[in-house]
């Protein structure tokens, strides 16, 4: 079996109602999806997921110009072989953003026609399943006007505990008092369930440990702090860690084996999260999943 055709989707999608996250504005929706053929009929699907602000073009066009090329004749059995030959192909100028993300969508439509080939979910292609239910957690807290919204998202925990949610993830870096009222708010209304925060890298470290701690006064026990610092700082990373007894989580802007190992090997983490779209697909994931298991993550 041989690949055959590449193509790929933009979608885009202007929301009736932007929302705020820590790092900017969201006004609208986009993916980018490839879909990939081969020459005994089999097409498989992938997505690079457009990450924070990303706009969709920017995989779209690493997919058109400089992968598409690789991937024309390759065996979309073989999805190893292949995602080696994009990476090193690449690296050069890729390593990490979009292109790895446009990596992965190639890879998980590879995946996705080998298990249609053979017959089999794509999880037991990779080994098995260790469960068949996972839970589910409600995610959100997004902003419509920014600060100042602290009895709104209370209402909106609220909703979610009614829905049967047993947990649920707050988006706070909206500064440090702002996320505390919203946190002293929700608390009041559904402080029995299991939360976690994320400040998708809105502080440094110095704001980050007094964030932590301050909810940690509280009585928060969360269940993880993701994204407390800027990816870039592993250091500052670890320091948050050794400072708080909450859980650190992160790996969602970060990108194949070679940059998680630099994660763990800084002891940075309590609970990574290569992001499937985002670090690589899942040859890559793959490869962070073994490291994570040499390094008791």
């Amino acid at each position: 079996m041989k690949i055959s055709g590449v193509r790929v989707h933009v979608l885009r999608s202007a929301l009736e109602q932007p929302f705020a996250f820590s790092q900017g504005w969201v006004k609208t929706r986009a993916a980018t999806l490839v879909e990939v053929s081969t020459d005994e009929g089999l097409v498989g699907w992938g997505e690079a997921l457009c990450q924070g602000l990303q706009p969709p073009e920017i995989a779209a066009a690493a997919i058109q110009h400089a992968l598409a090329p690789l991937a024309i004749g390759a065996d979309p059995l073989e999805p190893e072989v292949l995602w080696h030959r994009m990476y090193h192909h690449t690296r050069d100028y890729g390593q990490k953003g979009a292109l790895i993300g446009a990596i992965g969508a190639l890879d998980i439509a590879c995946w996705d026609i080998a298990g249609k080939a053979r017959g089999e979910p794509v999880a037991r292609l990779l080994g098995g399943m260790f469960r068949t239910r996972v839970q589910a957690y409600a995610t959100g807290f997004y902003r419509i006007r920014g600060r100042g919204e602290a009895a709104r998202l209370a209402q909106e925990a609220e909703r979610h505990v009614a829905q049967g949610f047993g947990a649920y993830k707050v988006k706070l870096g909206f500064g440090i008092e702002d996320d505390l009222a919203v946190m002293r708010a929700i608390r009041e209304v559904a402080g029995r369930h299991e939360a976690m925060i994320d400040v998708n890298h809105a502080y440094g470290v110095a704001e980050a440990i007094r964030l932590g701690r301050s909810l940690e006064d509280m009585g928060w026990r969360l269940r993880w702090y993701e994204e407390p610092v800027a990816q870039e700082d592993l250091e500052g990373y670890a320091e948050v860690r050794r400072a708080l007894a909450t859980p650190i989580a992160g790996g969602e802007n970060e990108y194949t084996a070679f940059g998680f190992r630099r994660l763990f090997a800084a002891r940075a983490l309590d609970i990574a999260q290569p992001d499937l779209c985002i670090a690589g697909g899942f040859t890559a994931c793959r490869h962070i999943v073994a490291l994570a298991h040499a390094h008791g993550v």
